[in-house]
């Protein structure tokens, strides 16, 4: 009789543990398949791609480039060309044109895509718009459960896994503190032992479910599936100057300096009349490279 009674404890203990764990399953599983399959759906467009993984402004600039309407210099510096002071040719996407507006504000004094990405408000606004505009073309994509904290379940998970390892260690305890005897209560001791095995593994059950049916970022792999294709079209001289520029943020700032009104800022804005001087010099030097 006791035999059977460890059986039956330890098959109800597995039970108890292993239903939650495979609706879990069930629950993941399906929210998985949904969200991939919405995301199959989706079609980016190259810019609001580039936007996601944060490279928007490099594939704009290659646009540029690419089109004759800027020129980055060695050190880093983009230069307006002819045509990109010409205000009559301005590029379609919005994204390009923001950038080009954000270098002709600075002209003539040299700027780079760092400064312009991290100082410029007016280029950020317009990036960010543009971005708000296509998210709201994207479906709205459900998430897996997430364990919130609640106190009072936190108590009663805690009170059932000590519930269950005290019954665990019972059952393991009692199961061989006597040999069986014949077959039925050889045959109560396997569905016993088989019982806490799985709740030995019932941990590793949850690990794996979490595992396998994690969704990753789908969404994320889709835009960086495939470059922008202007930046893709660069050559390496060109793709380096423009990454250069990217990771330059200080050095060069265009014609974006504002005269402080209080007083005591005053001596800080004269050390940036240094750096006024610096950009002219530079700009002179450039002009007459360039020259017979």
């Amino acid at each position: 009789m006791l035999r059977l009674v460890l059986a039956l404890w330890a098959s109800a203990m597995a039970v108890a543990v292993y239903v939650p764990i495979g609706l879990r399953w069930r629950r993941r599983t399906r929210i998985r398949r949904e969200v991939l399959r919405l995301v199959a759906t989706i079609d980016l467009e190259p810019y609001h791609a580039a936007l996601l993984r944060n490279e928007a402004i490099e594939a704009a600039a290659a646009e540029l480039v690419l089109a004759g309407h800027l020129r980055i210099d060695a050190e880093g510096a983009v230069f307006l060309t002819e045509q990109g002071r010409d205000h009559a040719r301005t590029p379609a996407h919005p994204l390009p044109t923001a950038l080009l507006k954000a270098v002709r504000r600075h002209d003539p004094e040299p700027v780079s895509l760092g400064w312009i990405d991290w100082n410029d408000e007016e280029h950020r606004r317009r990036s960010g718009a543009y971005r708000a505009e296509q998210d709201t073309l994207l479906p709205e994509l459900p998430r897996l459960p997430h364990d919130k904290s609640n106190q009072l379940l936190d108590c009663c998970a805690c009170l059932g896994i000590v519930f269950v390892m005290m019954s665990w260690s019972v059952v393991g305890v009692l199961l061989v503190f006597e040999w069986p005897q014949g077959p039925w209560q050889w045959a109560c001791a396997v569905v016993a032992a088989c019982g806490l095995v799985a709740l030995a593994f019932a941990e590793r059950a949850g690990r794996e479910v979490r595992k396998r049916t994690d969704c990753g970022d789908p969404l994320g792999d889709l835009a960086r599936a495939v470059p922008h294709p202007a930046f893709g079209a660069l050559d390496e001289e060109r793709r380096t100057l423009v990454l250069r520029s990217l990771g330059e943020r200080y050095r060069w700032r265009g014609a974006d300096t504002v005269v402080p009104e209080n007083e005591d800022e005053a001596d800080e804005w004269l050390d940036d009349k240094v750096w006024w001087e610096d950009a002219y010099a530079y700009r002179a030097a450039e002009e007459d490279e360039d020259g017979p």
